[in-house]
């Protein structure tokens, strides 16, 4: 199994940037998608989920700046970041779940000038 995200880098605050996870050796339809954060110093964090079944929550210092989507027929999860804030700034991850089965992928830096 592989989650490969890409897209990340170094943006100035009120920017965008347009976060990809390519995954490979699982069904990509069925399982549920993830971005999540982790900040210097700090735990990791759920940024945005979406289900199978295209059902979206982010968490509450995301919401109406994040948007997250999935594309079933590329296997590919995005993650449209935009009002970016240097609090934004972390490596974000992609995951995938489908029940007690979890995978992680490598992580990519976002970081947010002010």
């Amino acid at each position: 199994v592989q989650l490969q995200a890409s897209g990340g880098g170094l943006v100035q605050a009120e920017g965008s940037l347009r976060l990809s996870c390519a995954a490979s050796g699982i069904i990509f339809s069925i399982h549920a998608m993830g971005w999540y954060r982790q900040a210097p110093g700090k735990q990791r964090e759920l940024v945005a989920a979406i289900t199978s079944g295209g059902m979206t929550n982010y968490a509450d210092s995301v919401k109406g700046r994040f948007t997250i989507s999935r594309d079933n027929a590329k296997n590919t999860v995005y993650l449209q970041m935009n009002s970016l804030k240097p609090e934004d700034t972390a490596v974000y991850y992609c995951a995938a779940e489908f029940g007690s089965r979890n995978y992680w992928g490598q992580g990519t830096q976002v970081t947010v000038s002010s």
